[in-house]
């Protein structure tokens, strides 16, 4: 039997996205506008995502709500959201146009898709 090595085909060079001499407000500012994420209804979570700040969240919570934060920025559709443990559904009634996530006990991260990008993230205990 032959056996059929794989093509190495050598890989074109990166150009960066911004100049090197870019200062780190520009950088801020090229990441946010990328961003999938375009609004924020609780403020605490909002500062958590752009600045790492735990003041408005429950610290215990950091962790999984930054693995949420990251996938949301990621994802296209809610069904991307539907990873194992994080309980996605659809909310009903006032909420009927919004998705939910389980962070840990009663509290939840709920977000609505606009097209691809997502609007409107809150975090909330519902009891």
């Amino acid at each position: 039997m032959t056996r059929v090595e794989p093509v190495k085909t050598p890989l074109a060079p990166v150009k960066p996205i911004l100049p090197v001499s870019a200062t780190r407000d520009k950088r801020r500012a090229m990441v946010y506008s990328l961003s999938m994420i375009k609004s924020f209804r609780h403020k605490g979570l909002e500062a958590f995502y752009r600045s790492g700040s735990k003041a408005g969240i429950q610290p215990d919570h950091a962790t999984r709500l930054r693995v949420l934060l990251t996938a949301l920025e990621a994802a296209e559709s809610a069904e991307q959201m539907n990873a194992p443990g994080w309980r996605l559904h659809r909310l009903t009634g006032n909420y009927e146009e919004y998705w939910s996530v389980r962070v840990n006990g009663n509290w939840r991260v709920i977000f609505r898709f606009e097209g691809i990008h997502v609007e409107l993230v809150d975090y909330v205990d519902y009891h």
